[in-house]
């Protein structure tokens, strides 16, 4: 090797270190900088004349494990779901109390009963009558409060999906100006390390709203999809999220996939071709905090609702309703007769029937006078099944209504003024029949009476075409005005109730007690062929065990993925982190190579000098 090519390899040698010290003081200084990857020198060999050769520095790679990186995307995602849901989750448990402690639901309802036998021991008493009657109105004001906080958290989630939205809409927006910006750089190019860094970060905050696929490009262009396949980022374009906020929520909001109909914020994608997607209809999202917001504003926390909503519908029935036995009507064929002058809307006719095949049926006839909610809704294997009838009609029409909607039952349907007869024929055979009715005043000479109301009006579980009375009743239910007005009344069923009778105060404890009532499989407890029956004090029990287990579980796995997020960093950091030590020990390792250049273009500049001065 000549003295100019050992020359040229020396300088060649400083530029890459000096190209090297640059890229190392960049990562030592940016150890602390959000989303910043190491970056490592790409050098090259370049032959430099004859027998020797040098190495050039044509640019910098970012040190990272693709595979790894992937992978935290998704479990991020994932994380993003399981925070959000023990979050709310929590939440509502603070909603509901501590089981036992003051302001609870359970509290409420064991007070209201406590006095309630008290107030047996001493019906006449007066001190006694407004106790109980408190104590009715410091349970309906627990179930007013908890519905307030279930509503609250709906509403919370709510706007969180329109603050998601807006956040989603920059980041996707700065990966396309970052796409854009990268088409004429060169992957190794510093300035193009740097917006990688950007767009990954971008592309990391996204994971955490909501689960998405990387696909990257020959020319380094990111395309980013949800894992549904709906394309987010192409190139230069993005997609943008809308959301329709609805403003505050009450229990009668709910997702409707008619977006007329919904009384919850819409939430939609708009592609760069102009085509929009509902992202809630079509089950856009898997993972990922959106997703845990729509699963809790439209099922979670709604089914939390139905719960406290059934809870105050069976108390108002259990001390309202009469439940009346049909007269047998010997036939042939026979069969049952029952009234229906007193049937109000939402009150029913419960009827058994065996068919031929020796299977037992279980129907439900409802008085539904709105024409928009027939026919009633059944799931295939629901017991009771529910049929709707408008009573409010002549009777020769209730007859035609039942034959049409119960044909091929083998039944048969007669009526005479508002007495209704049911009857087998063929192979069917009527079991049993019997009315349910709500009673409507204080003093009707029953124990029943309408205690708790549906504001000023009559709780009686009347379905209409924008749903049943018992959605949201938690929220509006009330003690009877007129018992307010006269307390009395807590104890006198009838003008002449005498001062010692016990007959009511002892009925009101029995129902809320040791009575047992079926509940609708919404609730989460039961199934719809098998619903879950039991006293009100059991029920409220279970689903507030079943919303505090759910809440334990969201912590597990909020707590597990944590961990599975954590060790995923912890490998992505091992290879793209900045590691000062090593920073430290490859500054040492270019600084000296400098010095050993720096050497050899001292020693050649001695060694031209010598031969200059040979030749003078």
């Amino acid at each position: 090797m000549g003295l100019s090519s050992a020359l040229a390899t020396a300088l060649a040698g400083l530029r890459t270190n000096q190209a090297s010290l640059s890229i190392i003081s960049s990562n030592i200084a940016n150890a602390q900088t959000p989303g910043y990857v190491t970056q490592s020198p790409t050098q090259v060999e370049v032959a430099s004349g004859g027998d020797g050769s040098t190495v050039q520095t044509t640019g910098v790679n970012r040190q990272l494990d693709l595979f790894i990186q992937n992978q935290l995307r998704t479990e991020t995602s994932g994380s993003g779901y399981a925070n959000q849901m023990a979050n709310i989750l929590s939440q509502l448990q603070s909603v509901y109390g501590t089981p036992g402690g003051d302001g609870t639901l359970e509290t409420a309802l064991s007070n209201f009963t406590t006095a309630l036998q008290s107030l047996s021991s001493n019906p006449g008493n007066q001190s006694s009558q407004n106790v109980a009657l408190s104590a009715a109105q410091s349970l309906a004001a627990q179930l007013n409060s908890t519905t307030q906080g279930i509503q609250e958290l709906r509403t919370n989630v709510d706007q969180d999906l329109g603050n998601l939205s807006a956040q989603a809409n920059t980041d996707l927006t700065q990966i396309a100006n970052i796409n854009t910006k990268l088409q004429g750089l060169s992957p190794t190019d510093p300035q193009a390390a740097t917006l990688m860094d950007q767009r990954d970060s971008a592309i990391n905050d996204i994971s955490k709203m909501m689960d998405v696929r990387v696909v990257t490009d020959s020319s380094n262009q990111v395309n980013l999809f949800t894992n549904s396949g709906v394309q987010l980022v192409g190139g230069g374009l993005a997609s943008t999220f809308i959301y329709n906020t609805q403003g505050t929520l009450n229990a009668d909001s709910q997702y409707n996939t008619d977006p007329t109909k919904s009384g919850v914020g819409g939430l939609y994608i708009k592609l760069p071709n102009g085509a929009q997607i509902d992202a809630v209809a079509n089950n856009v999202f898997s993972s990922g905090q959106i997703a845990a917001d729509l699963k809790l504003r439209d099922q979670t926390l709604v089914q939390a609702q139905t719960q406290v909503d059934q809870l105050a519908a069976s108390m108002s029935s259990a001390l309202s309703d009469v439940t009346t036995a049909g007269t047998a009507v010997s036939g042939p064929p026979a069969g049952f007769s029952v009234g229906t002058s007193n049937v109000l809307p939402g009150n029913t006719i419960n009827l058994t029937y065996t068919d031929g095949s020796n299977v037992q049926h279980n129907i439900q006839i409802v008085n539904v006078t709105d024409p928009s909610a027939l026919p009633l809704r059944n799931a295939a294997n629901a017991n009771p099944q529910q049929i709707g009838i408008n009573f409010s009609s002549t009777t020769p029409s209730i007859v035609t209504q039942l034959s049409t909607a119960l044909a091929g039952t083998g039944l048969a349907f007669s009526s005479s003024g508002s007495t209704l007869t049911i009857q087998g024929s063929g192979s069917a055979t009527v079991n049993s029949a019997s009315t349910t009715t709500t009673t409507q005043t204080l003093a009707s000479g029953n124990p029943q009476l309408p205690l708790f109301t549906d504001g000023t009006s009559l709780y009686t579980g009347a379905i209409t075409g924008t749903g049943s009375e018992m959605t949201g009743l938690a929220g509006r239910i009330t003690v009877n005005a007129a018992l307010i007005a006269d307390p009395s009344k807590m104890s006198a069923y009838s003008t002449s109730t005498a001062a010692g009778d016990n007959t009511r105060s002892s009925f009101m404890f029995s129902q809320l007690t040791t009575a047992t009532f079926s509940y609708s499989a919404s609730t989460g407890l039961g199934s719809p062929a098998q619903p879950l029956k039991g006293t009100i004090s059991s029920y409220l029990q279970q689903f507030v065990s079943l919303q505090g287990n759910a809440s334990t579980l969201a912590t597990q796995l909020q707590q597990g993925q944590s961990v599975v997020v954590s060790t995923l960093q912890e490998k992505f950091d091992s290879t793209a982190a900045v590691n000062i030590d090593t920073e430290m020990s490859n500054l040492i390792q270019v600084q000296n190579t400098y010095a050993a250049n720096a050497h050899i273009m001292s020693v050649v500049q001695s060694m031209m000098q010598t031969l200059l001065q040979a030749n003078t």
